[in-house]
């Protein structure tokens, strides 16, 4: 803003400079007022999407209670990162367990029991068929990519518009700067001696 009444009524004051001028406002504007707008559209279409795909998940996933008939490994594995208890660890075991379409399965899963037993019961999640599939994704979850999601949105909308900004007054220093070579041209080699030129 500042640039532009500087650049007013001022004597010295070039096109470019006033069209330079106006292109930072103009950034400014869609800095201020569509950046934000644009984040909240797409995390609002993200939050939408995700919590269809939670309520989804959560009608096709169905928490099934598996026996323990064997361990397949001692060692233990890395926890699900998304639990709420990062700290627990994972067993490999051969179980069994009913799918809620009443058929009886059989296989390797890894167990949330530290040291399992032949009969323990864990919790594991299913399909409406009995295949292995992994827990559904939360609500809070959801919500928190859908955040994420529109904060990504301003910041790309930012760094556009300032690229475009940014191009925009390249390409207006270099018509100045072909501006001053035509003029440097015209007045010709002998420019600075007395009496020459006139």
């Amino acid at each position: 803003m500042g640039g532009l009444w500087r650049w007013r009524n001022n004597p010295l004051r070039r096109t470019t400079d006033l069209v330079e001028a106006w292109v930072a406002l103009s950034a400014l504007l869609l800095i201020l007022l569509a950046a934000p707008v644009m984040g909240s559209v797409v995390g609002t279409l993200a939050q939408e999407a995700l919590q269809d795909s939670v309520r989804e998940q959560h009608r096709s996933r169905h928490v099934v209670t598996a026996t323990v008939v064997k361990e397949v490994t001692r060692a233990p594995l890395e926890a699900d990162p998304e639990a709420a208890s990062g700290r627990s660890s994972l067993s490999r075991v051969v179980a069994d367990w009913t799918a809620p379409d009443g058929t009886v399965r059989h296989g390797a899963v890894l167990a949330n029991i530290r040291t399992p037993h032949q009969g323990d019961h864990f919790a594991i999640w299913t399909d409406d068929h009995g295949s292995l599939v992994a827990r559904p994704l939360d609500s809070a979850t959801a919500t928190t990519h859908a955040v994420l999601a529109g904060f990504g949105a301003v910041l790309i909308t930012v760094a556009a518009v300032e690229c475009a900004r940014r191009l925009i007054v390249w390409q207006l220093v270099r018509r100045r700067y072909a501006r001053w070579d035509r003029a440097w041209d015209r007045a010709g080699p002998d420019w600075g001696r007395t009496g020459t030129g006139c």
